[in-house]
């Protein structure tokens, strides 16, 4: 029996849509070979790419393989076509949301002037401008600070706001890191007051504002969720505004309707029989949900992150909740 991988599996569905036709076989019974899949003792586990995705993406091959029940192929064609069609944030909104809604504090790498040839890593605040660029301010007597005065070339890399592993997101950016102008300080003073309203340091005479001139931008996502956005691309977009309080609505729903989330997953995509499913991330349309499973004629749990996308797209806290019931009552 002839069949398309990413028909097949939820790993495909999540890190292959731009190889869905170069993968097939005629094994039976139906298996599925290791090129997406990841695993640990017990738990296989996946995450999602946007659609379509990410320039530079990788592929990983593990060489593990796992025979499917029938049944369990109807069941990840579903998927995979759901997660397909599923509505996503463009990658660029994606990267600029998970910038501007992180709690304000990354690590700079810095050339060393003190060791030359290593680099230096320091947790430093920041906050980003109108355009999405990272400005700072910097004592000089801090080492990082000498290090730009020297050489402005470094990189500042930025996790959500929610990071607890490597399943979660996180952006690194390279660029030159330079002196703000006179007469843009009061500006560039402001947004990171805004972000850090209890910086006191702010008007020590030590301490001067810098800006990330932005050359790259990577971002990863988790296995198999990776890729880079041009800075052009990422300073013609916005954060998307449900996403910065978002967190909120996925605590709540966690805690107190974990049934209902499980409710909406089964109504889209029937037969996944989720045992668990944790909402990571809210945004205008839709929600990522780390589910646990139980596949089909296996006897290993599942988990992986799916797409339970809006019927529409929301506009405020309210429509969020509103759509949420909805999709509750109609599940």
């Amino acid at each position: 029996m002839k069949f398309n991988l990413f028909a097949l599996s939820f790993l495909t569905a999540s890190c292959c849509f731009m190889a869905v036709d170069a993968f097939t076989t005629t094994s039976t019974p139906s298996t599925l070979t290791g090129p997406f899949l990841t695993s640990q003792p017990g738990v296989h586990s996946t995450q999602l790419f946007h659609s379509p995705p990410p320039r530079n993406a990788p592929k990983h091959d593990t060489g593990m393989s796992m025979e499917l029940d029938p049944e369990e192929i109807k069941i990840q064609a579903t998927f995979a076509q759901h997660q397909q069609d599923a509505p996503k944030l463009g990658f660029a909104i994606d990267v600029r949301t998970l910038v501007q809604y992180n709690h304000g504090f990354a690590v700079i790498s810095t050339n060393s002037k003190a060791n030359e040839g290593y680099p230096n890593g320091s947790v430093v605040g920041f906050a980003p401008d109108e355009d999405g660029n990272p400005v700072f301010i910097f004592s000089g007597m801090s080492s990082h600070t000498q290090d730009i005065l020297k050489d402005p070339r470094c990189s500042l890399t930025v996790a959500s706001k929610q990071f607890k592993g490597a399943a979660d997101g996180r952006v690194n950016m390279m660029g030159k890191v330079k002196l703000v102008p006179p007469e843009q300080r009061e500006a560039v003073k402001a947004i990171y007051l805004k972000k850090h309203p209890g910086a006191f340091w702010v008007d020590f005479g030590d301490f001067n504002w810098f800006r990330m001139e932005i050359e790259r931008i990577n971002f990863v996502g988790g296995f198999a969720r990776a890729g880079s956005v041009s800075p052009e691309e990422y300073k013609s977009v916005k954060p998307d505004a449900i996403s910065e309080f978002g967190i909120h609505i996925a605590s709540h729903m966690n805690e107190d309707h974990q049934d209902s989330t499980i409710a909406m997953i089964e109504s889209q995509v029937p037969g996944i029989n989720a045992t668990e499913a944790i909402i990571t991330s809210v945004d205008s349309l839709g929600m990522f949900v780390k589910v646990t499973r139980t596949p089909v004629g296996s006897e290993e749990k599942q988990q992986f992150k799916m797409r339970l996308p809006f019927p529409r797209k929301a506009e405020n806290r309210k429509d969020v909740k509103d759509i949420i019931v909805e999709m509750t009552r109609s599940a």
